[in-house]
This record gives C-alpha cells, sequence and structure tokens, in this order.
C-alpha cells in the first residue's frame, strides 16, 4: 500500500497563469473548512471558482476568497470551466463518483474528498477513466498528514516498536442527539454514516502503516434514534504480515480512549488527544500564519516504551498543506500524486467486507 502514487502524469501547460484555479463543488465543512483554506494557502493555488446551491455560502465564500466565481451547479461549473485548472469534490458522498467521472470527461486534475466512492466498483470506474485520459486524480486523505499519526508511522518505519504486533486506533465523539445532516439521516447505501466518515480515514492510516488485509470482522450499530446508518462501528483487520488492527469509529462514547496505541515486540506508544489543524482550521486559523502549525505542547506528546521504562517523546508536527503542495507539483511538474486513488479503493473494499457487501 503506497502513499504516492508510483508514476507522474505529464505537466499540464497553463499559459499565462502564475496559479493554477481551483473549483470546489461544495462548501460545507469539507469544502469550506478543510480543502479552501489550504488551497489558498499554497502559493500555486488559488479558490477560483465555488459550487453551492446555499446563499449564505455563496457569500461566505465571497467574503473568504475575493473574486471567486460562484456557481449554483456543477452543470453551470462544467458548461463554463474557463480558468479552472483542477477540480475539488466536496460534495455528499454519492456524487463523488458521478462528478469525478465529470471532471475527467472535460480533462481537468481532480481531488475527491473521502471517502472516495460508496463503492469500490465506482471508484475502480473512476480511476480507470483517469489513467485512460492520462488526468491526475487523487483523494483527499488529510489524516496521513495528523500530527500523532506522522509521529505512529516514524516510530512504525524506525523499527524502534520492534515487530507491531497490535495497533489500536480510535475516532470518538460523545454526540447523543443527531445533527440531522445527510451524514446522519441518509442510508448506508449512499455513503452515510460513520463506517464511511471517519472510517474511511482509520481504514487508510491502517493499510498505510500495515499494507494489505487478510481478513476482516466487524461490529456496526446505529445506536441514536432516528439514524439510518451507523454511528457506533468496531473493526478487527488481519494484515498480510501478521499485524493486527482494531479500529473503533464512533459518535456515541461518552468517555474517549486513547487516539493511538501500538504495542510492538520491543516497545509500545500510546498517545491522546487530536491533531490540532482540524480545530484550528474550524476556528479560523490558517497555515502560514507566523506561529506553529500542527504543532502540540509536551503535556500532550504521547508514551514510548515498555514495562517500567517508559518516556514522552516529541510528537512530529501535523502537516496538512503538504497535500495540496504536492498536488499542485502533480499538475505543473508532473511528480506524483499526494495519494494515489487505487489505495482509496482497497479502503473501499474492506468498507464493503465490514458492511457485509
Amino acid at each position: 500500500m503506497s502513499g504516492t502514487a508510483t508514476s507522474g502524469y505529464p505537466a499540464r501547460i497553463i499559459e499565462a497563469v502564475e496559479q493554477l484555479g481551483v473549483a470546489i463543488i461544495g462548501y460545507g465543512l469539507a469544502g469550506a473548512v478543510f480543502h479552501a483554506p489550504l488551497i489558498a494557502a499554497e502559493p500555486r493555488m488559488r479558490v477560483a471558482a465555488v459550487v453551492t446551491g446555499s446563499d449564505e455560502r455563496a457569500k461566505q465564500a465571497q467574503a473568504e476568497h475575493p473574486g471567486v466565481r460562484v456557481y449554483a451547479s456543477a452543470d453551470e461549473l462544467f458548461d463554463d470551466p474557463a480558468g479552472i485548472d483542477l477540480i475539488v469534490i466536496a460534495s455528499p458522498n454519492n456524487t463523488h463518483a458521478d462528478l469525478a467521472l465529470r471532471a475527467i470527461d472535460a480533462g481537468l486534475p481532480v481531488v475527491v474528498d473521502k471517502p472516495f466512492a460508496v463503492t469500490s466498483a465506482e471508484a475502480e470506474a473512476v480511476v480507470a477513466a483517469a489513467e485512460q485520459r492520462n488526468v491526475a486524480l487523487s483523494v483527499f486523505q488529510n489524516r496521513r498528514w495528523d500530527n500523532d499519526f506522522r509521529t505512529v508511522e516514524h516510530l512504525v518505519n524506525s523499527g524502534e516498536l520492534g515487530d507491531v504486533r497490535r495497533f489500536e486506533s480510535r475516532f470518538e465523539r460523545w454526540r447523543p442527539v443527531p445533527k440531522g445532516t445527510w451524514r446522519d439521516a441518509g442510508s448506508a447505501d449512499e455513503g452515510a454514516g460513520i463506517l464511511y466518515d471517519l472510517g474511511s480515514h482509520l481504514i487508510d492510516q491502517a493499510l498505510t502503516l500495515f499494507g494489505p488485509v487478510s481478513d476482516v470482522y466487524a461490529e456496526l450499530d446505529s445506536r441514536r434514534p432516528g439514524i439510518a446508518a451507523d454511528d457506533d462501528v468496531f473493526l478487527a483487520l488481519t494484515h498480510a504480515n501478521g499485524t493486527r488492527s482494531h479500529l473503533w469509529m464512533s459518535a456515541v462514547t461518552p468517555q474517549l480512549g486513547p487516539r493511538f496505541r501500538i504495542l510492538g515486540s520491543t516497545n509500545g506508544f500510546t498517545i491522546d488527544g487530536l491533531d490540532p489543524q482540524e480545530a484550528d482550521l474550524r476556528a479560523g486559523r490558517r497555515p502560514y500564519d507566523g506561529k506553529p502549525w500542527g504543532a502540540t505542547t509536551p503535556e500532550n506528546w504521547g508514551t514510548f516504551g515498555a514495562g517500567e521504562i517508559q518516556q514522552k517523546i516529541p510528537t512530529l508536527d501535523g502537516d496538512y498543506p503538504a497535500f495540496y503542495a504536492q498536488m499542485a507539483a502533480a499538475i505543473l511538474d508532473g511528480t506524483p500524486v499526494p495519494i494515489d486513488p487505487r489505495d482509496a479503493i482497497e479502503t473501499l473494499r474492506i468498507i464493503e467486507q465490514a458492511r457485509g457487501a
């Protein structure tokens, strides 16, 4: 399971343009908080267009990105794509594959938010279309640049843990009252539910660290009234290399477990809390504002060691901006995309196995 594509794409010729014009389809939480600020922070990109059917979000986009073109529908964007060099799809999950195919058909590079598609078959069709058209395609798995995950990845790859026997990973929340959004109210067949939402991150991280999976065990539950999809999930993955990954994702956890606990043959590592980048973006902070980005304080560092010999070790800084820096390089310089979309196909196959599809 690779973190980047194995081959580059031909560099696109952007005539008389210093920055790539990026169109974001969808300006809810994903588009406005996770994508737009990171695009705006990348020197070789600018937010050129936004697709939203909400007047309120349209005004928000215009205030946050002066000069941005706002379209009420994706149809309007694809009818008038002048000045657009990259499409970012941050719309509801069940629209991802169709919109990606439309962008590829227009010859435009694409970034698709996770989950890449609702089914692995849809994902395979999108990847095949991009390969046929030789269009750069990637999936937004920003959690590979979380500060705690970067630290775990370093410990695993350096061998400091020995042979990793068990990997525990959690995204747990306490939200006993549903928000009523499509993620809650929609069905799993539409890509709603916590397995598609947070599970896409947890599975991707496990695959990135330990490679292919030979066995999947799943417990899926809908705990809150009126919820159509899952909101409380446990996955146990057996990797081909022998490592076992235990993954928890939940909206109904009154006491949160550690974010990561990794048990190796020589040492273990445990870390609590969450990478600060999401909270900072939600609060309106932006990368490169003169303050440390993705950093955490020593009291939030994780604990490394074995038995009675335990010590706090520094957490590497998080780096969400790296995703769009690598995407700009893929388009302009022909380097590999930041996330190989074929990795997302494997994630979806595991989701399908967990759902019994």
